[in-house]
C-alpha cells in the first residue's frame, strides 16, 4: 500500500528527525551547533552594525556642529555682498551668515597656541549655529574687537571672561626699519563647548568689523557665506544656480565625504567578515543533515518502497534544515535586541568623551540592515539546507536493501 502524500507526514517524519538519538548522539549535538552558531551569527551582526551606524550618526552630529549644512566660497576676491542678498531674496528660509577667516597666533600672559579666528556677524551666526548660541547673550551689547573661544583653548590659556587676549596676525606691519607681524588684542567675553576637543581648542570668533580694520578686508566682499537649511541636499543645486563663476557652493557632506566614505567600507567589509560566522555554523548544518541522511538510509529506503516520492523525501530533509536554520535565526534575533537594549541602558562599555564626543557605546540598528542581515542568513540557511535534501531524495531504495 502507497504512502498518502501527506503534509502531515512530512512533518511527523521531520519531528521525528528532531529528537535525540542515543544511538547517534553526535547528530543532535551537531545539530544544537548549527544552531547555537547560526544564533549567535545573527546576534553579533546585529550588535555590530547596530555600533557602526550608532557610531557614525554621532560624529555624523558632532561634525554637523560646527560644519554647516551649505558653505559658499570664492575663487576670486570674495563672495559679494550682492551674492548674499541674492540667496537670502532667492530663498527666504535658509539662513546666511557671512565670514571671514585666517590663522592666528594666540597669546596671554606667557601661555601661546594656534588658533583659527572667524570674523562672524554674532546675531546671524547664533542662528545657524547652537554652539555659538550658547555663548552669545543676544542682550549684551558686543564691541568691536570681543572674542568667543573655545573653552579647551581658554583653559589651556589660562584665561577667563574679561581676560584681555593677544592675536597674531600673519600679515606684517612695519616698524621703524623692519617689519613685525600684526597684532591685537582682544576681550574674552564668552566661551563655548562643541564637544569635541579639535574644534574647542582651535577655534575663536571676533565681528565682522574687527577684520575690515585689522586687515582692511572690503566690508562688500566676504571670505565666504555659512547657509542653513534642513534640506541642504536638495537646494544645493539652487544654490549653485545663483552663484557668480568665481564662487561655488559645498555641503557638508561633501567637505567630510572621505571619512564617511571610509566608515561606509569598514561598516560593509564587517558585515561581509561576520557573515563568515553564519557561514561557518551553516556547515554544520550541512554536516548534521549528511550524517542523519547517512544513518537514516534504511529508513529511506523503507519509505520509498512505500510509495513516498523522491520530492517528499526531499521536503523532509529540506524542513530539517530550514528548521534548524530559522530556530537560529529568530534565537539570534531575540539576542541581538537584548544586546542592543542592555548596550543601549547600561554603561557596560565607556567611550573617552573627549575622542568620541560621548561617554555611552553609540548603538543603532536601522530596520534596513536588520532586514538585510535576515535576508544574508536566511540565504545561506537555504542553500545549506538544499544538497543534503538532494542526496536523500537521489538514495536508491533496492541498493540499500539489498546491502543492509
Amino acid at each position: 500500500m502507497a504512502l498518502p502524500s501527506d503534509p502531515r507526514v512530512v512533518r511527523r517524519i521531520v519531528r521525528y528527525y528532531l529528537r535525540y538519538d542515543r544511538d547517534n548522539p553526535f547528530i543532535f549535538i551537531s545539530a544544537m551547533l548549527a544552531f547555537l552558531g547560526i544564533a549567535a551569527g545573527v546576534m553579533v551582526l546585529m550588535i555590530a552594525m547596530g555600533i557602526m551606524n550608532g557610531t557614525q550618526k554621532e560624529f555624523e552630529k558632532k561634525l554637523f556642529v560646527m560644519n554647516y549644512p551649505l558653505t559658499v566660497v570664492s575663487f576670486g576676491k570674495g563672495v559679494r555682498r550682492s551674492t548674499m542678498e541674492k540667496i537670502e531674496k532667492a530663498l527666504p528660509d535658509v539662513k546666511v551668515s557671512p565670514f571671514y577667516t585666517t590663522q592666528v597666533i594666540v597669546k596671554y600672559s606667557d601661555a601661546i597656541d594656534g588658533g583659527l579666528l572667524y570674523g562672524v556677524d554674532f546675531r546671524k551666526e547664533a542662528a545657524i549655529n547652537s554652539v555659538f548660541a550658547k555663548a552669545y547673550d543676544a542682550n549684551e551689547s558686543y564691541g568691536t574687537f570681543d572674542l568667543i573661544a573655545g573653552d579647551d583653548l581658554a583653559r589651556t590659556l589660562g584665561a577667563g571672561i574679561g581676560d584681555k587676549i593677544t592675536l597674531y596676525f600673519s600679515q606684517q606691519q612695519a616698524v621703524g626699519f623692519g617689519s613685525m607681524p600684526l597684532q591685537k588684542r582682544f576681550l574674552l567675553t564668552g566661551t563655548f563647548d562643541s564637544g569635541l576637543k579639535a574644534y574647542d581648542k582651535a577655534i575663536l570668533y571676533t565681528g565682522l568689523k574687527a577684520f575690515q580694520k585689522i586687515l582692511k578686508k572690503d566690508p562688500d566682499r566676504f571670505d565666504g557665506l555659512h547657509l542653513y537649511t534642513d534640506r541642504p541636499m536638495k537646494l544645493i543645486d539652487h544654490v549653485k544656480a545663483l552663484l557668480p563663476d568665481d564662487a561655488d557652493v559645498e555641503g557638508w557632506w561633501q567637505q567630510n565625504g572621505n571619512f564617511f566614505s571610509a566608515m561606509q567600507m569598514e561598516k560593509k567589509a564587517l558585515f561581509l567578515v561576520l557573515l563568515l560566522i553564519i557561514l561557518v555554523a551553516s556547515l554544520n548544518i550541512i554536516s548534521s543533515l549528511l550524517m542523519t541522511v547517512m544513518s537514516r538510509r534504511k529508513e529511506i529506503a523503507l519509505l520509498r518502497t512505500l510509495g513516498a516520492t523522491r520530492r517528499e523525501i526531499r521536503q523532509i530533509f529540506f524542513r530539517l534544515g530550514l528548521l534548524i536554520g530559522s530556530a537560529g535565526i529568530v534565537a539570534g534575533a531575540l539576542l541581538g535586541f537584548l544586546g542592543i537594549w542592555i548596550l543601549t541602558h547600561f554603561d557596560i562599555i565607556t567611550l573617552p568623551a573627549d575622542v568620541y564626543g560621548t561617554s555611552r557605546l553609540p548603538v543603532d540598528l536601522l530596520p534596513g540592515d536588520f532586514f538585510m542581515i535576515l535576508a544574508g542568513t536566511a540565504f545561506i540557511v537555504l542553500l545549506s539546507a538544499l544538497y543534503p535534501a538532494r542526496k536523500a531524495a537521489s538514495t536508491d531504495p533496492l541498493k540499500v536493501l539489498r546491502n543492509e
